[in-house]
């Protein structure tokens, strides 16, 4: 009897140390290749971050290459192993199922995150902070939402740390070479007059999948499987689009003023009928603009 109960204890034993090490390659095989975004457009912020590259620069220029580059500012809601094809598809669906969630969540209200001074991750990576304040508490269970969705569906997400929103401006990691040069830490000095700066505050309207290693978009943002947009951006902050008809039209109204100036300077040197012609194609000129507006 005492052979068998040993031998029943040592393959107890050995199918505890088995599935020990599957879980230990499990975890050595999972490198996160996809994460979701919510990236930060708001250009007051972005903005104000590009004053504080530069400002760190003029103290090192090494760190040039450390910088977070345009376009790709962003918080991380989720990171993710999908390898294949199909498990993109899994992760775009789980996606999709993820806004009816974020929804409930919200209850109809606007998500504003603002932004608040710097910190560091071990003095290696260098962020700005959310503030404090009621908005921590829906964008947490939504993060929470967000990595019970893609581990239904199987996917391998999220990491055994707590998440903590924020807003990478620079990593050391992005130049290998620095630490050859003597740099292996960010030093508090270098940024210790953003230390409290308000950078602005950014509308949470949009959640994208995106891919780590894939070539990013020429306007240097991450490459995006796909998006869920969540209810519509705030209409205070003009669109790009918006943006180009405003500057279009100060570029027609400096043209049109200089146009008149010019002729009111020289219709003392025309005929009076002349200048008769000129005033009445300046009334047209400006009716016809009128009309365009």
């Amino acid at each position: 009897d005492i052979p068998q109960v040993n031998s029943k204890r040592s393959k107890e034993n050995e199918l505890i140390k088995s599935d020990q090490i599957k879980k230990r390659k499990k975890k050595k095989d999972y490198q996160p290749n996809y994460f979701l975004s919510i990236p930060i457009t708001n250009k007051k912020i972005t903005g104000g971050i590009k004053i504080l590259q530069n400002a760190i620069i003029q103290q090192d220029e090494r760190l040039a290459k450390a910088m977070v580059g345009d376009g790709s500012f962003h918080i991380t809601l989720l990171v993710m192993q999908l390898l294949n094809e199909d498990e993109v598809n899994i992760g775009i669906d789980a996606l999709l199922e993820l806004k009816p969630s974020i929804e409930e969540i919200l209850k109809g209200k606007h998500l504003v995150l603002p932004f608040q001074g710097i910190d560091t991750f071990g003095s290696q990576v260098g962020f700005v902070k959310l503030a404090e304040g009621e908005h921590i508490k829906p964008l947490l269970e939504i993060a929470e939402a967000a990595k019970r969705t893609f581990q239904e569906k199987g996917i391998l997400a999220g990491e055994n740390r707590s998440f903590k929103p924020h807003l990478t401006f620079m990593k050391l990691s992005k130049a290998p070479v620095l630490r050859k040069k003597g740099v292996k830490k960010i030093e508090p000095g270098l940024y210790e007059k953003f230390i409290n700066h308000r950078f602005g505050e950014e509308m949470f309207y949009r959640i994208d999948l995106c891919s780590m290693l894939k070539e990013k978009r020429s306007d240097g943002y991450y490459h995006c499987e796909s998006s869920v947009v969540i209810g519509e951006k705030d209409g205070g902050e003009p669109e790009d689009a918006e943006l180009v008809r405003l500057s279009k039209r100060l570029v027609e109204n400096a043209v049109l003023k200089a146009v008149q100036q010019y002729l009111e300077e020289t219709q003392n040197k025309k005929q009076p009928g002349e200048g008769n012609a000129v005033k009445t194609e300046e009334a047209d000129g400006n009716g016809s603009d009128n009309n365009r507006k």
